[in-house]
């Protein structure tokens, strides 16, 4: 019996067989480190967020900022529709080799994969879904980079894929937070974008870091209630961590915060995943950062090894997502009309 609705659990219920990820660095930039502010949020490096089996080059900067290799400023479109080709190619030979992948879906995983005028867009995305054969559609971006035009073409997607999902980042649901961390939007602009693309009719994925500077059991708390009322489809766990390169680590070296060990991390999770709706795919609840670039928490037990301990945990306290709104544990994965009603799922 499930004691929180996994992303493998989805994809089985969803598609009756594993579905792997083709992660992709498109080229996208992120506003919050050109525009408006500098150096983006605190806890952001150089990568962005792309896939490990794309950096090919990373050990070279161990230790050290990292610099991608293909910007979207200031590169050829034609370099960059190659490179977006080249990655999907090596992406799909790595799970293959690795999983004996058959479906795969293409993730645009790195900085704001919606931040570019629309013709680009259009351009970028209809050159890498040409790439092959895909189940889903993925776009990692931020709220202030959705727009109506951007929900609109997104929308054109949902008839070539079997599901077009966006990832936002709000990472805590605390403005003061968000101003702490530079995330250079407020909870509200999240909201506001998680209603456009709602009535776009996009599947939406919320990214959370647990154990952020300053936060206690009561953000935590008020991130849920904040997360039940977007009522997403997905939501990612991730716990603070601390790569070389960020801003945040100079803070870590000065003392000024502290990173959670498994063991808290755990019972934060355990406490935000009691007050999330039961059929809100849990896709990821812990952080994998490789181990060269990650300076803190130094002793963190490896990604299967933190899930493991994290489904000991919630069954040794007879505890699952949704145990404090009713959501019974039988039903994990499954909706419950009058409570879905009830947090304003549509």
């Amino acid at each position: 019996m499930m004691r929180y609705y996994s992303y493998k659990s989805y994809l089985k219920h969803t598609y009756g067989r594993p579905i792997y990820r083709v992660g992709v660095d498109a080229g996208f930039s992120c506003p919050n480190r050109t525009s408006r502010t500098s150096g983006g949020c605190i806890y952001c490096d150089d990568f962005g967020g792309t896939a490990a089996y794309q950096r090919s080059r990373e050990a070279v900067h161990a230790g050290g900022a990292l610099q991608l290799e293909i910007k979207a400023e200031n590169t050829p479109a034609s370099f960059r529709l190659h490179e977006v080709s080249s990655q999907i190619s090596a992406g799909r030979a790595f799970v293959q080799r690795r999983y004996g992948a058959e479906d795969v879906s293409l993730y645009l995983q790195s900085y704001s994969s919606t931040h570019a005028p629309i013709e680009e867009l259009r351009a970028l995305y209809d050159h890498a879904l040409g790439c092959g054969k895909f189940t889903e559609f993925i776009v990692s971006t931020r709220p202030d980079c959705i727009t109506p035009a951007v929900c609109t073409l997104l929308k054109e997607y949902r008839f070539r894929v079997s599901d077009v999902w966006v990832e936002l980042g709000l990472q805590s649901a605390n403005d003061q937070t968000l101003k702490y961390l530079n995330r250079g939007h407020t909870s509200a602009q999240v909201r506001d974008a998680s209603m456009m693309l709602r009535e776009a009719g996009m599947k939406l994925c919320i990214h959370l870091i647990l154990g952020l500077p300053g936060e206690g059991l009561k953000e935590l708390d008020e991130t849920a209630e904040f997360i039940r009322e977007l009522y997403p489809e997905a939501v990612k766990i991730h716990n603070l961590h601390i790569c070389s390169g960020t801003e945040l680590l100079d803070i870590y070296r000065c003392g000024e915060t502290v990173t959670a060990s498994v063991h808290r991390h755990i019972m934060q999770t355990q406490r935000l995943l009691k007050q999330l709706p039961g059929d809100i795919v849990i896709q990821r609840v812990v952080c994998d950062t490789p181990s060269h670039r990650l300076c803190a928490p130094r002793y963190f037990p490896s990604k299967g090894r933190a899930v493991k301990m994290l489904s000991e945990h919630l069954e040794s306290q007879n505890s699952w997502q949704g145990k404090d709104l009713g959501w019974p544990l039988e039903q994990v994965g499954m909706p419950v009309p009058h409570l879905r009603r009830l947090y304003g799922a549509v």
